[in-house]
């Protein structure tokens, strides 16, 4: 089964404080955009991939493309206010509304295809899929740094990114946020509320979002340890 994958890269990402957009910042020489987009490049199930940019950095998003040959990139779009407003207009660029799509975050370099696959089967079958890691925390509710409660965390999950779904089951959720004006947190905070169910792969921890700067820090231990692996 193939799909589409949308990437929104417009966000400024304040909390990395680089001053540019973080998908710029490189990982091993390499920016981390393009360590995300070669996953889905060496993909044959990926058909192809639309980004999503600030148009501040399309000029530099194109000849990162051309200089690392990605060639899966058939649409470059211009991202929105929010992140929801960046994936609708990729959604847009789509050409057939009756296939499964991918949405991802450019800044999470370490998905891994046979997660993917899993991911794009489920959705296929369910209309809607997330990518997610049990919780291993201990969590607590509180209130004025008081805690009121201990929550139990064994049906709680972190979630991340890819997400998957069939773009018509997307869209309608698009639409239905839209008209009532509901930003969500995620794609598939849109879609339960259609109301539409959405089921787990459990994913790897390693899949982080890079946000901070410690972040960073993680993704070259992560780098090592998958080159060291052969991964």
């Amino acid at each position: 089964m193939s799909y589409h994958v949308i990437i929104p890269a417009a966000g400024l990402g304040k909390r990395m404080g680089a001053g540019i957009n973080k998908l710029l910042l490189t990982l091993d020489a390499i920016p981390i955009l393009i360590h995300t987009l070669k996953v889905f490049e060496a993909d044959p199930r990926c058909s192809d991939i639309i980004l999503a940019a600030h148009p501040d950095d399309e000029q530099a998003f194109k000849s990162l493309l051309k200089e690392h040959g990605i060639q899966k990139v058939s649409s470059l779009v211009t991202g929105g206010k929010e992140r929801q407003d960046s994936v609708y207009n990729g959604l847009m660029a789509l050409n057939n509304l009756d296939e499964i799509v991918l949405v991802h975050d450019g800044a999470r370099p370490f998905i891994e295809i046979e997660t993917i696959h899993k991911l794009v089967d489920a959705a296929n079958k369910d209309g809607a899929a997330i990518v997610a890691v049990p919780v291993k925390d201990t969590i607590k509710k509180a209130t004025d740094n008081q805690v009121i409660e201990t929550i139990e965390r064994s049906s709680l999950w972190s979630v991340q990114t890819p997400q998957a779904f069939r773009s018509s089951v997307l869209l309608e959720a698009h639409n239905k946020a839209a008209r009532e004006q509901f930003i969500g947190t995620d794609e598939s905070s849109l879609v339960e509320r259609i109301p539409h169910p959405v089921s787990i792969i459990e994913g790897n921890y390693d899949n982080i979002k890079l946000t901070t700067p410690v972040d960073l820090y993680f993704a070259e231990a992560i780098l090592r340890k998958w080159k060291e692996s052969g991964i």
